[in-house]
This record gives C-alpha cells, sequence and structure tokens, in this order.
C-alpha cells in the first residue's frame, strides 16, 4: 500500500491524501484500541492526523477533551510531534460558561492553549472553526486566529461546517484586513451527502482551498454492513451517547438504504468491498485533498485505506454518479 501526498490548498504544507479523524477515541473506543488504529493509520503511511477539543463524539462535558489527550500521550510515548501534521478544531461547549464555546476571541485564546495543553505541543500544523459561530462577528473570529498564527500556536487556519457564501465573506474580510486567511475546509461529503458540489467546492477550486471531507462513509452505511429492516447497532455512530440521534436523522431512512442497495450492487459487479469505492469516489474529485477516515477498531480500516491504492475507472465513477445524482440537491420533498 502507498498513499500518495498533496498539497493542502496553495499552502507549501504536504500532507497524505487520506487523513485519520479521530473522534471515536475515548468514548466509542477506549484508548488502547485507539492507539491500536493510530498505529495501523500511520503505519500504512497516513501522516495527516485530524482531531477536535469536544471530541470523544457522542461526549459530554465530562469527557470533552479526552480524545485530544489519548492522542497527546501517543504522540509523545510513540512516534513524536515532528513526524505528523496535526489539526484540531475548537467553537464547541468545553465548560459551564456562556463564554466556553464559540469563536469569540475570549473562547478561540483560551481553547487554543488548552488543546496545545492536551495534545502535549507548542502548536498544531491547523487550527480550525468546528462550525460557523453566527454570534460573532467575523472579524472577530479572523483577528484571533491572527493572533494565533503569529504567536506561532497554528501554523494554519481553517473552517469546518461552514455555508459557502459564509465562507467567501470570511476570505474577502480577511484579504481586506490583511488577517491570516484560510486555507481549507472541512465539510461532509459522501455519496450520500453531495450537496457541496453546488457551491462550496466551486469556491474552494477558485480560491485555493483545501477540501478535507468527513464522513465520507456516511457515519458506516457506505460499509454496506447496515441493513435496512434493521435497527441500530450498540457502540456505533447511530446509537452513540449524544450523537446517535444526530446520525440516525443524516442517514438512516429507507431512501438511503435503497441507494446503498445499488452501490453494494455495483461494488459486488466490480469486486471491490464498497467501503473502498465509496472513499475512492471521494478521491476522485481533483478538488478533494484527503477524505477522513475513522474507525472504531484498526481493521476497519483495510477497506478504507485501499482506497489510496485503488483506480476508479471513469465509467464506473460515472454510473456512481448517476445513482447519487439526488444527493447533489438536499432531501427528498415530504
Amino acid at each position: 500500500m502507498s498513499i500518495p501526498t498533496t498539497r493542502l490548498g496553495r499552502t507549501g504544507l504536504t500532507v497524505s491524501r487520506l487523513a485519520l479523524g479521530t473522534m471515536t477515541f475515548g468514548l466509542q473506543t477506549d484508548e488502547a484500541v485507539s492507539q491500536q488504529i493510530l498505529d495501523k493509520a500511520t503505519g500504512a503511511g497516513i501522516n495527516f492526523l485530524d482531531t477536535a477539543d469536544v471530541y470523544p463524539l457522542g461526549g459530554t462535558l465530562e469527557t470533552a477533551g479526552r480524545t485530544e489527550e489519548i492522542i497527546g500521550r501517543w504522540l509523545k510515548a510513540n512516534k513524536g510531534r515532528g513526524n505528523f501534521v496535526l489539526a484540531t478544531k475548537a467553537v464547541g461547549k468545553m465548560g459551564p460558561h456562556a463564554w466556553d464555546q464559540g469563536a469569540s476571541r475570549k473562547h478561540l485564546l483560551d481553547a487554543i492553549d488548552a488543546s496545545l495543553k492536551r495534545l502535549q505541543t507548542d502548536y498544531v500544523d491547523l487550527y480550525q472553526l468546528h462550525s460557523d459561530d453566527r454570534d460573532t462577528p467575523l472579524d472577530e473570529s479572523l483577528e484571533a486566529l491572527d493572533v494565533i498564527v503569529k504567536s506561532g500556536r497554528a501554523r494554519y487556519i481553517g473552517v469546518s461546517n461552514f455555508l459557502a457564501y459564509r465562507l467567501a465573506r470570511a476570505l474577502g474580510r480577511a484579504d481586506l484586513k490583511g488577517l491570516s486567511r484560510y486555507v481549507c475546509v472541512q465539510p461532509r461529503y459522501s455519496l450520500l451527502f453531495r450537496e457541496i458540489e453546488r457551491e462550496l467546492l466551486p469556491l474552494c477550486d477558485e480560491e485555493g482551498l483545501g477540501v478535507i471531507p468527513y464522513n465520507p462513509l456516511a457515519g458506516g452505511l457506505l460499509s454496506g454492513k447496515y441493513k435496512v429492516d434493521s435497527k441500530p447497532e450498540q457502540n456505533t455512530r447511530f446509537n452513540l451517547g449524544t450523537a446517535g440521534g444526530m446520525y440516525q436523522d443524516r442517514y438512516w431512512n429507507e431512501r438511503s438504504f435503497n441507494t446503498v442497495a445499488q452501490l453494494q450492487a455495483v461494488a459486488d459487479e466490480a469486486g471491490v468491498p464498497l467501503a473502498t469505492l465509496s472513499v475512492a469516489w471521494v478521491m476522485a474529485d481533483a478538488r478533494i485533498t484527503a477524505p477522513l477516515l475513522g474507525a472504531s477498531k484498526p481493521e476497519q480500516l483495510d477497506a478504507t485505506l485501499a482506497a489510496a491504492d485503488y483506480r476508479l475507472d471513469p465509467a464506473l465513477k460515472k454510473r456512481l454518479d448517476e445513482i447519487t445524482a439526488e444527493y447533489r440537491k438536499g432531501d427528498a420533498p415530504r
């Protein structure tokens, strides 16, 4: 297996074309298994690790920060900080006070220091807003992030879960004010969620932004292991703490299962696991930098890591595009 590398947007930063998402660490997976997942992913050639201060997914205020702590201990004990591109995020609620969340100057300057302490490092390579805080002016967030970059605590900045028009406004404000500019986005993207193709991806292409999609397997539905007449299993994304309901709302419906059945038939015909095909489809778009691979067990990475070596035939990609064309338009009418 050989994982190629690429530049993150127009920056000079080189990253692996697959990245490891870590939001399962500390709740869905214990620390020992989390370290095994890190070992397997990095042993295969992934050098790009992504986390967030609020992780693990599905947790509470009591568990927030646990994932960063696990990564920090792993880096210190096993591999060393300098071998990896490390990304984290802030905005989510991290404490009992009203100001312990959001993209205000106060919270971001507190949040980066807290993340660095948990990660046991002096800097992160990429610091991202986890979502768009509409209650904080864009300029205030940009100015705070500029302070973080100029202080050396982060090398680059990015956003996640931003609408295209809000990102365009933020880029324009940064350019106007001479502030550090967002270099990448982290949106949800898969065969079952293609809305970003309409506006966000063209914006990223025009502005030279890297794209680090999450949920390339639609929370695991595109692994093909779930059945339409079954109930969500325990200890999966669809039944996990505070996040289970969100994932069921996203994907656990007849429309998605019908599409997965069609995709599974195509994968079977092509002789490739549906998970491999799904990640390869995401990677086939030249605008994509590195899909985020998630796992709750090391062996779950086998099929997704294989996407690095899989060459998606144009005719096969066209079939996948056609089957999932409706997912470019948003939810079906109800």
